[in-house]
């Protein structure tokens, strides 16, 4: 078992998706690998379906675009803007899925980072939907997975660099 291995968890609590997952990494270098350009590309998203667009103006009041691509061609494009930019401890960003009739739904995500000893932090991304059936609408179009593939192609992705 490497350093890093540990089990992701996820659930649900009323209009939540709560995913969280402790790395065994300083606070700051986990903050660098989920908001730079250059780590994100490598391992957000759904199935590891590439991510071939990864913009990132990390600021508040800047946004994102995200937009991977299956062999078939279909795309899954992710928008949003940042409303908290508190490095290396808090990330709150708007979300949407780009697809009808999804991008009807934008949800807000709440990203923390706390050190909880020296070099290992717990990661908590809780996902907050307007309404229960924007939700289930997220849940049904496996977001919850995604979610769970992204954390653990992220502990992946930190034990590379």
């Amino acid at each position: 078992m490497s350093k890093n291995e540990t089990e992701t968890i996820s659930r649900v609590e009323n209009l939540s998706l709560i995913v969280e997952r402790v790395y065994n990494m300083p606070q700051q270098l986990v903050w660098d690998a989920w908001t730079k350009p250059e780590h994100v590309s490598l391992w957000w998203g759904y199935r590891g379906v590439p991510l071939y667009v990864c913009n990132v103006d990390l600021r508040q009041g800047g946004s994102y675009r995200y937009v991977q691509k299956e062999e078939d061609g279909t795309e899954y494009p992710f928008i949003g803007n940042y409303l908290e930019v508190d490095t290396p401890n808090r990330l709150v960003y708007t979300q949407i899925f780009d697809v009808e009739p999804f991008n009807e739904h934008e949800s807000v995500t709440y990203d923390t980072f706390e050190e909880i000893e020296e070099e290992k932090t717990k990661l908590t991304s809780r996902t907050e939907f307007k309404s229960a059936e924007a939700l289930q609408g997220a849940l049904d179009t496996g977001m919850e997975q995604g979610a769970i593939d992204s954390m653990e192609r992220f502990a992946k992705h930190l034990e590379k660099i």
